[in-house]
This record gives structure tokens, C-alpha cells and sequence, in this order.
């Protein structure tokens, strides 16, 4: 049974360093910034539709912009409801101690988490295929010390196909 355990440790470990390895080589991720025009609670109003030039061979244009679409028309959907609250929650802010705040810090957490779930949903049906993955990432602005929501696309490494002998 010792013997099981070591041999079964070492193959771990070369699992392990392959991974390692393959994670090395594997491009930088693409982030795809807010290119709208509100923010709410670091989540702009809709992303870049254009297409990123490092996914070229990777992905087709027409799916990426379909995937794009997909998360602007969820925050199309679901921003206007948060800056409603946001601006309501700011004018009673006095008045209730803060508490004014708490619906739309709440919808603004609904509103990410059903941009996560699309993502994932896109990621089962096309990008894991595809050796991709995106996923929705907080990321500090260039122009200023806020912070901001950002899609990020990385590059997934490749499995080695084992072939028994």
C-alpha cells in the first residue's frame, strides 16, 4: 500500500510541473474594458465590442461580438434599474443613516453575478472548446486610482492527449 501512495505522489507532482509548465507559456489574457458611458459600482454600461487582434485564429470575430452583445444587452437590461436606485439612494442618504444604500449595492451584486453566470454559460457552451475562458475580473482604472470591472479572456493550456501504449 506504501508503495501505491509514493508512486501516486509522483505521478502528482509531474502532473503538477506540467501544468506549471504549460501555464509558463501561455499568453498574457485579453481584457476587454467598459467602453460606456455610466458606471455604477465599477460596472460600465456596456463593454469593447471590437474585436481584439491577439484573438485572432482563436476565436471568429462574429462569436466574440455575439458573446459581447449578449453581456451589453444583460447591462442594458439591469443598469438602469441600479442608477435609479443609485440616485435615490444618494437624495434619502441623510435621512435613513446610509441605509437608502443598500438596494442598490444589492441589485449592482445581481447584476455581476448574472454577467458571471452568462459567462460561464459561454465558457461551457464555446470557449473551453476553444481553450479559453472568460471571466469577469476587478481590475484598477489606468486613468485614475478606481477600480473596474473588466472581462478578461485567458488562454487555456492545451491537454497533452495520452495514448495508451
Amino acid at each position: 500500500m506504501a508503495d501505491f501512495d509514493e508512486i501516486y505522489e509522483e505521478e502528482e507532482d509531474e502532473e503538477r510541473a506540467l501544468e506549471e509548465q504549460l501555464l509558463k507559456h501561455s499568453p498574457d489574457p485579453v481584457a476587454v474594458r467598459g467602453s460606456g458611458h455610466v458606471t455604477v459600482f465599477g460596472l460600465s454600461n456596456k463593454f469593447e465590442a471590437e474585436f481584439p487582434s491577439s484573438l485572432t485564429g482563436k476565436v471568429a470575430p462574429e462569436e466574440f461580438k455575439a458573446s459581447i452583445s449578449r453581456v451589453n444587452s444583460c447591462l442594458k437590461k439591469n443598469l438602469p434599474v441600479n442608477v435609479r436606485w443609485l440616485l435615490c439612494g444618494c437624495l434619502c442618504c441623510c435621512c435613513t443613516l446610509g441605509c437608502s444604500m443598500w438596494p442598490v449595492i444589492c441589485l449592482s451584486k445581481r447584476t455581476r453575478r448574472s454577467i458571471e453566470k452568462l459567462l460561464e454559460w459561454e465558457n461551457n457552451r464555446l470557449y473551453h472548446k476553444l481553450c479559453l475562458h472568460w471571466r469577469l475580473s476587478k481590475r484598477k482604472c489606468e486613468s485614475n486610482n478606481m477600480m473596474e470591472y473588466v472581462i478578461l479572456i485567458e488562454f487555456l493550456p492545451k491537454t497533452p492527449i495520452f495514448q495508451p501504449d
